[in-house]
């Protein structure tokens, strides 16, 4: 058996057990120059044994005996001591749970040293596979001791799909949940389980707008199914679906977020968790009464020989001090933190979710919970709901470090620093396959105290790669970072996420009722130097960097949002997003392109001082599209932007400063997980005219170790199936694909699967039937507010959609310019931006300095293009 101590870039120490009790060769720096030193630190093995000494000779097996050794060294600390944790999965029967005792002292850390491939393992292995009888590729096994619930499965280290699918029946809303068409949920095997998903983002073609708000996806379980009638899980249900209203405000609700009418969002996008659903390859289902798994195995997978896993633990590592006694100089290095789930989503409480993961809970949450000043017992502070857990979390740290590692495979939030932890860095690691947030700093159940003691401060998340989640609450969003003291995020790569990438600050939301943002404590925390691309990709209202509330107390101490490169946005919303309320940020030296609706926005007025002012805020020196003038909007300052002609014209210094430092880039190679076809894209929408359709989706951001190469696109009707592939460079520019040789009058669905070097996933949720037939070409309406803002060698083309499409939707737009070119305008923008008419924007470049143009655009659909909007412009001299 080969042992490994150390990390692979760091390793301080090798040593090679050749069987319990054989001979051990050490070897390294440390071992070599000082082996009286070596003997102090801590060796933990798999293999080895909680009666041994913990020496490289004979360590010990567990992580909770390796922390009662350090506890008995640390408060005699003359050097670091290191823990050597060989490579190798360490099933963990609880969380390591550490405190102020097991801090390093006297200027000396402790070191969680992982040998690279070193795994904290919070779940259990499933064998034992047998088919099911009458179910061809059904496979069941007993479910493992200890495995009483659990939310993820995975197979060979690639996450695999909790039964999901179409509801059988019809439903209505009722008080406590619905009414069905047919008693056919009373029938599945265990009702309660069941859960129903509430998909929002932007209502598009037929796709519908569920949920609380676009950039949410609330889920409750059922707790009955009896007759045709289902009754809601509480307090999910009044929490997903009640708000107070004011009552000289019609149509606001008290929290201000999402619809005061929530009559859609009670519509279910789709069910989960239900043995009747398990119908595609890859789909799995624990029938917890029974203590059964079932799974479906995808082309290729061998049960016999495949690792199996599912999360037990919900939590790895709780590192958690106190103000009096916080943990301190602690360092966790080179491990996989793996295999963790989070169960609260699956209890009565389900997930009633706010924004960026935080929920409303509690038996009166709706009613109450940081509702504030505005309702009477309502908690404070304003807008302080409940954040998920994190799967590793530290409290009252200081001096913390987390690098060298891989968080994925976490039901959860990846990693939270909260509650006065403050000095820690995060550094070199990989965040990924994580079902919420990535990373959580600070809360905002804080917004102002009189003590240092549980403020968080002073943290670096730098040089980190965030990809492919959130996986499961698609709301979630790779770094959040709440109230907080001069925290760094700098130089992250981010991308391939469902929804925003960075999220920071909270509680701005009054000023929809023209009430004053909620003070904070935060100041001088900075967002700078990052890449963020590929990003809202399932979810909407976002933006690649977003920020609501007050962030300092002036332009010099609040937020800095510098040299990021911020580029291909899917969903709607902004490149930097200056949400409510928020105040004294600066947003400088950006370069920020193919957004859909702005690069930077929005302004809002300042309603503390009650003199009508905006938000102070600063946007200046920035390389973008938006093309706005210099101007002073009564705070607001525009200064020195710059018109990007195309991505090639960003300065090549700001563009090869962004993202990982050349010492870290090697985290963009590094493989997570197992090689697999990638997930199923997500929220299918079609159109049909005579004799084909129009379909679009949301594209697949979690592609298991291979690129996306295509997309196939699958129309079913009168019992036939026709198919149209399209590769993922031309869906990612038109956002949509065309299926032709359809029958007039015949009622088709549509699937989407994706396809990668490994295979074909399995197919999306279906798109909503559409009949092909005959359009009668009413064209569109003329897009509105058209005008070009000119620099001396291009323009920023901007209009709003037309108020009227025509008789299909609009696809896209025609720019002509008077030197004679014609410019296709294509993209997801195109179709997100018409429901609602938000802005559309490109750029012209190639003119010339001081001459006037001429431009038009005009909007194109399925049956013909509208009529244009003329407008001119003359270019800088």
């Amino acid at each position: 058996m080969l042992t490994k101590w150390g990390s692979k870039r760091r390793r301080s120490v090798a040593t090679v057990l050749l069987g319990a009790g054989a001979l051990l060769a050490a070897t390294g720096p440390v071992a070599a120059a000082d082996p009286g030193s070596a003997s102090r630190d801590v060796y933990v093995s798999p293999a080895g044994s909680d009666r041994a000494p913990g020496t490289a000779r004979q360590p010990v097996r567990t992580l909770d005996k390796a922390r009662d050794l350090v506890r008995q060294r640390a408060p005699h600390l003359t050097r670091d001591l290191t823990v050597h944790l060989a490579s190798g999965v360490f099933r963990l029967a609880r969380p390591l749970r550490l405190d102020a005792r097991d801090s390093g002292g006297n200027g000396h850390r402790v070191i969680w040293q992982g040998g690279g491939d070193t795994e904290l393992n919070g779940g259990v292995r499933v064998t034992g596979w047998r088919p099911v009888p009458g179910r061809p590729g059904l496979f069941a096994a007993g479910a493992p001791a200890g495995l009483n619930d659990t939310r993820q499965l995975y197979v060979d280290g690639v996450r695999e799909q909790r039964a999901r699918g179409p509801l059988p029946v019809t439903v209505k809303a009722t008080g406590t949940g619905y009414t069905a068409s047919a008693d056919t949920l009373a029938h599945w095997r265990n009702p309660k389980d069941i859960e129903f998903v509430y998909t929002a983002g932007e209502a598009l073609w037929n796709i519908q707008r569920d949920g609380l708000g676009q950039w949410t996806e609330p889920r409750c379980p059922l707790a009955a199914a009896q007759g045709t009638t289902i009754t809601m899980a509480q307090p999910c249900w009044d929490n997903s679906t009640k708000r107070v209203l004011f009552p000289d405000i019609p149509g606001r609700s008290v929290n201000m977020v999402g619809p005061a009418d929530l009559t859609n969002g009670r519509h279910p996008s789709y069910a989960e968790n239900a043995f009747e659903l398990l119908d595609d390859p890859g789909e799995w289902y624990l029938d917890r009464p029974a203590h059964l798994v079932y799974y479906r195995p995808a082309t290729g997978q061998d049960l016999r020989r495949a690792d199996v896993e599912m999360p037990v633990l919900e939590q790895l590592v709780d590192a958690r001090g106190t103000a009096e006694a916080p943990i301190h100089d602690i360092a966790f290095r080179g491990l996989r933190y793996s295999y963790a789930t989070w169960l609260r989503p699956s209890s009565p409480e389900g997930f009633s979710e706010i924004q960026a993961g935080y929920t409303i809970t509690g038996s009166d949450g709706w009613a109450v919970q940081g509702l504030c000043q505005f309702v009477p017992g309502g908690t404070c502070p304003y807008a302080s709901w409940t954040r998920e857990p994190g799967n590793v979390s530290v409290s009252h740290g200081r001096r913390v470090e987390f690098a060298d590692s891989v968080f994925a495979h976490l039901g959860g939030a990846g990693l939270d620093l909260v509650d006065g932890t403050k000095e820690s860095q995060v550094r070199d690691d990989v965040f990924t396959d994580i079902s919420g947030n990535g990373v959580q700093v600070g809360g905002v159940d804080k917004p102002v105290t009189d003590t240092d003691a549980d403020v968080v401060r002073d943290v670096a998340l730098t040089d980190n790669h965030l990809y492919g989640l959130p996986r499961e609450f698609h709301g979630g969003v790779p770094i959040v970072n709440g109230y907080t003291v001069r925290n760094t995020i700098a130089h992250n790569q981010i991308d391939h996420v469902g929804y925003s990438a960075v999220s920071v600050g909270w509680g701005g939301w009054p000023d929809k009722i023209k009430s004053p943002a909620t003070p904070n404590l935060s100041h001088d925390n900075a967002v700078s130097d990052n890449l963020i691309f590929d990003y809202m990709l399932m979810l909407d209202d976002g933006g690649g960097i977003y920020t609501q509330g007050i962030t300092g107390s002036s332009l010099d101490d609040g937020e800095k949002v510098t040299g990021n490169v911020v580029h291909d946005q899917w969903g709607l919303g902004k490149g930097v997003y200056t949400d409510n309320g928020n105040t004294y940020e600066t947003v400088r030296g950006n370069v920020l392109y193919r957004m859909a609706y702005a690069n930077v926005g929005t302004v809002h007025v300042d309603y503390r001082d009650g003199l009508g002012n905006n938000d102070p805020t600063l946007t200046e020196d920035n390389y973008w599209e938006q093309g706005d003038r210099d101007k002073v909007d009564k705070g607001a300052i525009l200064r020195g932007n710059k018109l990007l002609g195309s991505p090639a014209d960003a300065p090549a210094a700001v563009v090869a400063n962004a993202g990982l430092e050349p010492a870290y880039r090697g985290l963009l190679t590094r493989r997570v997980g197992g090689a697999a076809p990638p997930e199923a894209p997500s929220r299918v929408g079609t159109f049909a005219v005579s004799g084909k359709l129009y379909a679009t989706w949301n594209p697949t951001y979690a592609f298991n170790n291979a690129p996306v190469t295509d997309y196939v696109v699958t129309a079913t009707g009168g019992g036939r199936a026709k198919s149209a592939t399209v590769s993922a460079a031309d869906f990612a520019k038109r956002a949509y694909a065309e299926v032709p040789g359809l029958t007039d009058g015949t009622a088709y669905t549509v699937t989407v699967s994706a396809r990668n070097a490994y295979g074909t996933s399995a197919p999306s949720l279906a798109a909503a039937p559409v009949t092909p037939g005959p359009k009668p070409a009413v064209p569109p309406g003329v897009p509105t507010s058209a005008k070009a803002l000119p620099s001396a060698t291009a323009a920023s083309i901007r209009w709003n959609p037309p108020a009227v499409t025509g008789d299909t939707p609009v696809l896209g737009y025609v720019i002509t310019v008077s030197d004679g070119r014609t410019i296709t305008v294509e993209g997801r923008d195109a179709l997100v931006t018409q429901p609602t008419i938000k802005g559309m924007t490109r750029v012209v470049d190639d003119l010339k300095p001081a001459t006037a143009y001429t431009f038009t655009v005009a909007a194109v659909t399925a049956t013909g293009t509208g009529p244009a909007a003329s407008f001119t412009a003359t270019t800088a001299a």
